[in-house]
């Protein structure tokens, strides 16, 4: 028998039982790809980061109950505050590698952590029935980044009362929808919908604001945004678009720490 660390960490909280929550697994070498579902899927989490220790940086990968994911952001910040607050990672940045999507780094801020991605610049796509059946409302807007869509509404109160019509959203070629519109108290507010990854809805999509941010910052014409993801849980994000890079901001809690024995 086998025994590993886990934590679990509300990432982009303002305070413990908000944000997204996450589980982090460190390994000390790469287990099985079966096994690492198997755990995932155990956790029953919208995402399970594990990662191994190669140098001076860290490979990582990302898994929901039911599938390995290209990125992830809110895991990676929940796997950043896990080094720094509990496995005795002094230096800042911490630099992540994923197979999938190349080197992403974090930093340690005294206003939280800081992840650093690859923009994801939307492109409009037609206002297709497809989409239109997703949801009980119209967007004035259709757009496609890499790997899912964006549909922009009206304002803030159509993206917080919206109903998701999941079986319409599971049937999409993408990994899940995004609905945004300005917001009230952010520059932005948005939700995200995945039931195709197994997530009907996340409470904190930290990848998907590598594809808002850059959208809104072309609307407003600036660089620094505030955010803010209308999930029952609520998630607060600080975004900064430096071209083909995006840096998204916030805080983490640790609310478990425990072993898992295989």
């Amino acid at each position: 028998m086998n025994t590993y660390k886990l934590y679990q960490v509300d990432a982009f909280a303002e305070k413990l039982f908000t944000g997204n929550p996450a589980a982090v697994c460190p390994l000390d070498s790469w287990i099985s790809d079966d096994l690492l579902q198997k755990i995932a899927m155990e956790n029953n989490l919208a995402e399970t980061a594990f990662y191994v220790g190669r140098g001076d940086r860290y490979e990582i990968r990302w898994f929901t109950p039911n599938t390995e994911v290209d990125l992830c952001g809110h895991a990676t910040l929940a796997a950043a505050h896990v080094l720094f607050e509990y496995e005795d990672r002094r230096e800042t940045p911490i630099r992540f590698y994923s197979p999938r999507s190349g080197e992403l780094q974090v930093s340690k801020k005294p206003d939280g952590l800081t992840l650093d991605f690859p923009a994801d610049e939307p492109h409009e796509v037609p206002v297709s029935d497809e989409l239109l059946n997703c949801f009980d409302k119209k967007p004035v807007g259709t757009y496609k980044g890499r790997t899912d869509y964006m549909l922009v509404f009206a304002n803030e109160a159509d993206v917080a009362d919206i109903e998701p019509r999941l079986e319409s959203i599971a049937k999409l070629k993408a990994r899940g929808v995004i609905v945004t519109a300005k917001g009230e108290k952010a520059d932005f507010v948005s939700r995200f919908f995945a039931p195709q990854s197994g997530v009907a809805e996340d409470p904190v999509t930290g990848s998907a604001h590598t594809t808002l941010a850059p959208y809104w910052a072309a609307k407003y014409g600036k660089t620094e945004l505030s955010a803010i993801q209308l999930s029952a849980r609520k998630g607060y994000l600080r975004c900064r678009v430096l071209g083909e890079r995006v840096e998204i901001s916030g805080r983490a809690e640790l609310y478990l720490k425990g072993e898992i024995y295989i």
